[in-house]
């Protein structure tokens, strides 16, 4: 399948480097980096569903209710 996509000058640039520091073409380069982030956005979605609101409000009841010490401060 071919599919035509628009990057920008400085991310082809540094495809382009990648794919000549591996000997691979630079569409195998944008493969590659596609794959992967696909394949992190289904980690997440599989960690995601294993958690609950429940189970995420249960651990913040835990968290005193102080005020943060001044090191901790915005």
């Amino acid at each position: 399948m071919t599919v035509s996509v628009e990057v920008p000058d400085k991310l082809y640039r540094k495809a382009v480097e990648i794919a000549n520091v591996r000997q691979v073409s630079v569409d195998e380069v944008f493969a590659s980096a596609f794959a992967e982030q696909l394949s992190a956005w289904e980690r997440l979605e599989q960690r995601a569903a294993r958690g609950s609101r429940e189970k995420f409000l249960a651990v913040m009841d835990k968290v005193p209710d102080v005020e943060p010490d001044d090191y901790d401060r915005l």
